[in-house]
């Protein structure tokens, strides 16, 4: 049995077959991967028997899942990869330390029912997620049907476009607040935009600054290829870039936590208690749904890849709004009923 890794990253292990005198490959992530798979091959085909839990490597759930992080490091975003390397805090020792080979259905299903106990639906279903992934590596074979919370839906009272802009107007993060809630950008663009970015009437939008525990760290690539766009730059966002005194070239030299922090207290005092930063992003989506924006349009401005995250996830609809259809359903419906 010999095992090298290949230019492509993964890892290859070959093993002679005595009986069509060939060798078998097999490639994965990770050298203990195929190792494992080889050394299982050659159990089940020199002994005929199904391979028990000591033969070859053991594999435990919490190394597959580290494997699988360590296997997408420089491919997913450091903020989803610091995510990640969380989950495993949020299992039970018991489930780690299991053989992968050991795993059904009936012990993720149980270990999922815990996880229910304790976190929100969102955090179990993404933890299952993450699960499902990394055990996909080394048993494809395993199809998971687990019984998950189902997703949770919060309708969240949203300001008006009037209320959020007096509230920061003149403000040190105004202009955050503005890119935010007039051109619908995430903390991360904000914080990598530079005043170099702003050119001939338009700002190009390729650059991500974000904080990774407690690292700063800065990306060529926005969230999605899509999330990388140019923007017809808003005179009053223009004339506040003009004003920047700092010699730093960054638009603003605030943590995005600082800015998240001044957002919910502001937004607090106003009555809105659990207004995000995010939030801001969520308002522009509702906004360009009120005035009849095409989807095509309000998904390249924003960056979003589909049009079903645009709708489900983002477009809100505001109260005054809500009371002006209600009246016009209601109206309709009584119109009939008082000439019945």
């Amino acid at each position: 049995m010999t095992t090298k890794k290949l230019s492509s990253g993964n890892w290859q292990c070959r093993v002679y077959d005595k009986n069509t005198q060939k060798q078998v490959t097999f490639t994965g992530a990770s050298k203990k991967e195929v190792e494992y798979l080889a050394a299982k091959w050659a159990y089940e085909n020199e002994r005929g028997a199904v391979i028990e839990e000591n033969v070859g490597n053991v594999i435990t759930m919490k190394e597959c899942i580290n494997e699988y992080i360590d296997s997408r490091e420089n491919i997913l975003s450091p903020s989803t990869i610091y995510s990640y390397r969380l989950v495993p805090k949020k299992l039970s020792d018991n489930f780690l330390n299991k053989n992968i080979y050991d795993i059904d259905q009936m012990i993720i299903q149980r270990e999922i029912n815990r996880l229910c106990k304790q976190y929100s639906p969102k955090t179990v279903r993404n933890t299952h997620g993450l699960i499902s992934a990394a055990l996909q590596q080394y048993r494809p074979e395993i199809i998971l049907r687990t019984a998950l919370p189902p997703k949770e839906r919060h309708i969240k009272e949203l300001p008006s476009a009037q209320v959020v802009l007096e509230a920061f107007k003149g403000t040190d993060i105004e202009l955050p607040v503005l890119l935010g809630i007039w051109c619908g950008l995430r903390m991360s663009e904000i914080r990598g935009l530079k005043k170099s970015d702003f050119k001939d009437g338009y700002f190009v939008i390729n650059r991500v600054r974000l904080t990774v525990g407690r690292q700063e760290i800065e990306k060529k690539q926005a969230k999605t290829t899509n999330s990388n766009r140019k923007i017809q730059t808003p005179k009053v966002i223009q004339n506040l870039v003009d004003k920047i005194e700092h010699d730093d070239d960054w638009i603003t030299t605030k943590s995005g936590e600082s800015i998240y922090i001044k957002i919910k207290r502001t937004m607090e005092k106003l009555g809105y208690p659990n207004m995000t930063f995010h939030d801001l992003r969520h308002l522009n989506a509702s906004i360009m749904l009120m005035l009849n924006i095409p989807d095509k349009y309000a998904m390249e401005r924003g960056g979003w890849s589909t049009t079903s995250t645009l709708k489900s996830v983002y477009q809100q609809t505001f109260s005054g709004e809500r009371k002006k259809v209600d009246k016009i359903i209601d109206d309709y419906f009584e119109e009939i009923y008082e000439s019945l």
